[in-house]
């Protein structure tokens, strides 16, 4: 079963899907079944991938709640070729929000909700899928 917000990369023109329907079935893609991308956790060596969340004051997000979601304790390199491609945000209700980022963007992004965060994810364009799971 193919389940909900799980990411899938096709191995020959790298092509990336991201579930918004769950159903049975799998997902092909150059005539090939795509790959299901488990999200790495912790970091391994030198590079930070995994994102880094901090509640922010309503005073500080235009009067509403919000989180600051970085990648990295130390800011992720965000070059031509080696950047974070997006950081996403889902809450306990299971609502999402995400953003997509360029290689002159920093790998941060400020997300307005009040609901309670359950993860945050973000992608990097060489290592792949990262998560931080909070409930």
């Amino acid at each position: 079963m193919i389940k909900l917000k799980e990411v899938y990369k096709c191995q020959v023109c790298e092509n990336i899907t991201e579930v918004i329907h769950e159903g049975v079935g799998e997902l092909f893609c150059c005539q090939k079944p795509m790959e299901r991308m488990e999200a790495k956790k912790k970091d391994k060596g030198n590079e930070k991938h995994v994102p880094v969340i901090e509640k922010l004051p309503g005073k500080v997000c235009d009067g509403k709640d919000g989180f600051k979601v970085k990648v990295g304790e130390v800011d992720h390199p965000m070059e031509e070729d080696h950047f974070i491609e997006w950081i996403e945000i889902n809450t306990v209700d299971g609502k999402s929000g995400k953003k997509f980022l360029t290689p002159k963007s920093d790998p941060q992004v400020i997300f307005q909700t009040r609901k309670e965060v359950k993860s945050v994810r973000a992608y990097c364009n060489i290592h792949g899928l990262w998560v931080l799971e909070l409930k």
